[in-house]
């Protein structure tokens, strides 16, 4: 036999297993075991055999490849750059890499419309997985209704026709603003946009936390964004005076422009004002002071979105699944 020219059948009769099985392995696919696997790449680099994966690919109309989408509101100037944003797609990619995925990132400004025909029709990826809601959904709507597989990290209560797993946004807004309260500020700002899918869930359980206080709510619409949080305080404080002494921000980098703000100006936090921020960034631990957060379990849901979609790609109905989340107190809201 011609080692060279050697074929998958003739490699799996070899070892004495199925093509499929030999096909895996060499794709190093985590459903056959690891010392099938070894044995079998073994076996393959023994007899000079390399897997086309091209042409496994066309006869399988498969890419293995799964199109993240970071979904930005057109008016909005948070990007891919924003950390949490980053961590989230570091989650993802983890997970995908450990199915034998790999990982096409995109973004709702580069993407076309019809998310169908551009990243499924035309044999750019198998399947979508959308990081935010954001403020339309028509996109993801539209991809669902093609019959896209398809899962959307956003907030999980909102009604839709497509799986979503996110943190329970609601009760982390409701948290953050009872521990503020707890704290003994009694006019607290909440920084973000309530027009955000998300974000209009921690406003909700803002409003009912600051209802059940008999408080007066105080609400700031701005982008998601430090940049936008840092002028707007300094608005608020120019013309306004400080009339507030807690902030409950929308996200981290919404906190931590707040927070530049406010000591630039030699306000003391926690003292004079108490921040918690949303989501838990590496940057929320090492800020001075450091900033208390509600805590998105991000590697949890990713493995989850993962597995929803791969569900997907063998005909199983998937559904949406809240993630559970966490307040961690620092030293921003400790008086």
């Amino acid at each position: 036999m011609n080692e060279k020219k050697l074929k998958l059948a003739d490699l799996a009769k070899l070892a004495g297993v199925s093509t499929s099985t030999v096909s895996r392995a060499l794709n190093d696919n985590p459903l056959i075991k690891k010392e099938t696997r070894v044995k079998l790449q073994r076996l393959a680099k023994q007899h000079n055999f390399s897997l086309n994966t091209a042409a496994s690919r066309l006869r399988t109309q498969k890419t293995n490849v799964v199109a993240v989408i970071i979904n930005l509101d057109g008016d909005t100037e948070q990007s891919i750059n924003d950390p949490f944003l980053l961590k989230v797609v570091g989650d993802i990619n983890l997970a995908l890499n450990k199915f034998g995925l790999e990982l096409l990132l995109s973004n709702s400004f580069m993407a076309s419309d019809d998310w169908a025909n551009y990243f499924i029709n035309s044999r750019r990826a198998d399947g979508l997985i959308v990081v935010g809601q954001g403020k339309n959904q028509a996109n993801i709507e539209a991809a669902a209704d093609a019959g896209v597989p398809l899962v959307v990290w956003g907030d999980p209560k909102s009604p839709s026709n497509y799986p979503i797993v996110g943190s329970d946004n609601y009760l982390g807004g409701r948290l953050a603003t009872e521990h503020l309260l707890n704290k003994g500020a009694k006019n607290i700002l909440f920084l973000g946009d309530p027009g955000h899918a998300e974000i209009g869930e921690r406003h909700r359980g803002y409003l009912d936390a600051i209802a059940s206080a008999k408080a007066t709510p105080h609400v700031v619409s701005i982008d998601i964004t430090s940049g936008a949080s840092y002028k707007s305080i300094n608005k608020l404080l120019v013309e306004k005076g400080l009339y507030f002494d807690g902030i409950m921000a929308c996200s981290d980098m919404v906190a931590l422009g707040a927070m530049k703000a406010l000591k630039e100006r030699y306000i003391s936090i926690p003292n004079d004002v108490a921040l918690v921020g949303f989501d838990d960034i590496a940057m929320a631990d090492i800020s001075h002071p450091s900033l208390s957060s509600i805590k998105q379990n991000t590697q949890r849901a990713s493995v989850i979105l993962v597995e929803k979609l791969i569900a997907q790609f063998s005909g199983q109905t998937t559904t949406s699944q809240v993630i559970d989340i966490e307040l961690i107190c620092r030293q921003s809201s400790q008086r």
